[in-house]
């Protein structure tokens, strides 16, 4: 299964890293704990790296967007991420620094460490001395290992998530379901009552099962939008 370049909107062309991606499947993986960050200043350059949790493409590039609003004036924003899909969607871009000098040093860092759902944007603020293609590999790759660091990493169980909805009659014991499996919800009251749910995706089935038997199938479940 090869990794694949994300379709969507980009300031710029984007590559991927040729070779063989894992399959992605219902077994634990590695990802970010949370946010990170790094800084540091070579031959006057400033570089900052930004790590943070994807669990979607769109999730991914969303944060690589909202990085270059707020850095709209540095020199460069690098970014690169890999989120589980099907097949497992790795992204870069030079963002207009020498090819292969930047993106990809920055996606193979996560690859190394094997990390998925993850993105991260290295934004360079240039300070008049060139640091050449070896120069900027070693940089972009510092910037991201040291994100990476600070945000701490954690093996992660798949997830999907789940609309659920019910009339108010309903709600106590769909309630009450979710509370004895332990999954993560929010809850809105309006005309009917809608349940976003994040639940482990090897547990899904079971889940919708247990909903429809103590509803009679009154409730209805999909899948939510990202």
């Amino acid at each position: 299964m090869t990794e694949t370049v994300s379709a969507a909107v980009r300031r710029e062309t984007g590559f991927t890293i040729a070779g063989e991606a894992p399959a992605v499947t219902d077994e634990r993986y590695r990802t970010v704990a949370g946010p990170g960050e790094s800084q540091f200043t070579i031959s006057g350059s400033q570089f900052l790296g930004h790590a943070r949790p994807a669990e979607t493409v769109e999730a991914a590039e969303a944060f690589v967007e909202e990085v270059r609003a707020e850095y709209d004036d540095a020199t460069h924003n690098v970014p690169a991420y890999r989120v589980r899909a099907d097949p497992l969607r790795a992204w870069a871009s030079d963002d207009g620094e020498p090819s292969g000098s930047a993106g990809k040093p920055a996606l193979n860092v996560l690859a190394g460490q094997e990390l998925e759902n993850v993105v991260v944007v290295v934004t360079r603020y240039f300070g008049g001395t060139e640091l050449g293609v070896g120069g900027l590999v070693s940089a972009y790759s510092r910037a991201v290992k040291e994100a990476t660091e600070d945000a701490g990493v954690r093996e992660e169980r798949p997830h999907e998530r789940l609309a659920i909805t019910v009339e108010y009659d309903d709600s106590g014991t769909l309630r009450s379901i979710l509370e004895s499996e332990g999954v993560d919800f929010e809850a809105s009251y309006e005309a009917r009552v809608q349940f976003i749910v994040r639940v482990p995706t090897a547990e899904s089935d079971t889940l919708r099962d247990r909903i429809a038997s103590a509803t009679s199938g009154r409730a209805m479940v999909e899948t939510p939008e990202a």
